[in-house]
Parts: structure tokens; C-alpha cells; sequence
């Protein structure tokens, strides 16, 4: 890992150490296959690996001129990310430190696949890693009304994308989203 400290997108600490680098999206006590998948294609493109994890408490206000991001919380009474921040920050630490892979963790702020997005524009990112949604009535419903973080990024960018499936496969004789 490199000692870089955590950056919000468009701050203008981007360093030529992230460029072309493989971005992996991930959350709080994610399954590491992600992780592990995200290593294996950044250790076969030669490339960075830059973990994210989106503070969705969080968007952004205004940006300045030399890139760094201002945000505010969307609830006063919600805590920030930086305890999630710290958790991905270890997690990831104990996936890949024996990789032997040069990555870094970057928080950013607000929707995710537009946040994802814009830092892939910023870095020259050359391959999107996100990882499928556990199955569930509260996920079915989350995504139903946010969509798809995967689904989004295939749609508002050029870079090829990822998707690491998640949990057991669903039957093909079962209904994915159950009425």
C-alpha cells in the first residue's frame, strides 16, 4: 500500500502514482472476492489498484478551480464515512498486502456510479470492479428505486466494468425479483 492519504474526487493531489490505475468500488464488509478479483486484473494490466468506497451521506457542494471537492452531509445527525473509510481501509489491508500490488484508498462523496465515474475520467482509470448486491427483499427494493451501480456505470462511461457476482447464484428457475 502506498502512504498516500485518502483524497475526495477532484482533489488536485492526483498523482501520476494512480494513473491508468483499476478502480474497485466497494463497501464495508464486502465479501473479498471483489478485492481478490480486483488484484488478479490489476497484477495482469501492470496497473495501480485504487479501492473506493462512496460516502452516499454525503454530496458534494461546489468544487474549486484547482480541483478540491467540498461536500456537506445530507443529515446533520448521520455520522460521516470515516469509520467506513477506516473499515474498507482494513479490510482491503488484509486482502491485499500479500498481493504484492501497489494500492491505495480514496474516499469519495455522493452517488456512486456518477462518483466512480468522474474519478475514472480523472485518473484514466482502465478497468471499473464493482461487486453485485446481496439478494434480498431490502436490496430488491434499494436497487428497484437507486439501480444498479453496475448497470449505471455501463451506461455513462467508455471504460470496460467488472461485475464480481456475489452469494449463490439464483436457480433458472426462480424468479430473480420476486413479485
Amino acid at each position: 500500500m502506498t502512504d498516500e492519504a485518502p483524497e475526495v474526487a477532484g482533489d488536485a493531489g492526483v498523482t501520476d502514482a494512480v494513473r491508468g490505475a483499476v478502480i474497485v468500488g466497494v463497501t464495508p464488509g464486502e465479501p473479498p472476492r471483489v478485492l481478490r478479483e480486483a488484484a488478479r486484473y490489476s497484477n495482469v494490466l501492470g496497473a495501480p489498484l485504487l479501492v473506493v468506497h462512496v460516502d452516499v451521506t454525503r454530496f458534494v457542494t461546489y468544487e474549486d478551480p484547482d480541483g478540491y471537492v467540498h461536500s456537506a452531509p445530507i443529515d446533520m445527525n448521520i455520522g460521516g464515512g470515516e469509520a467506513d473509510l477506516e473499515r474498507v481501509r482494513a479490510e482491503a489491508g488484509a486482502v491485499l498486502d500479500s498481493h504484492g500490488i501497489d494500492w491505495s484508498v480514496r474516499q469519495l462523496v455522493g452517488d456512486p456510479a456518477l462518483a466512480i465515474k468522474h474519478l475514472a475520467e480523472e485518473v484514466d482509470a482502465r478497468l471499473l470492479v464493482v461487486g453485485t448486491r446481496k439478494r434480498g427483499f431490502g436490496e430488491s427494493i434499494r436497487e428497484f428505486f437507486t439501480g444498479s451501480v453496475a448497470a449505471r456505470l455501463a451506461h455513462r462511461q467508455h471504460r470496460p466494468i467488472l461485475v464480481v457476482p456475489l452469494g449463490e447464484p439464483v436457480p433458472d428457475d426462480e424468479e430473480i425479483w420476486p413479485a
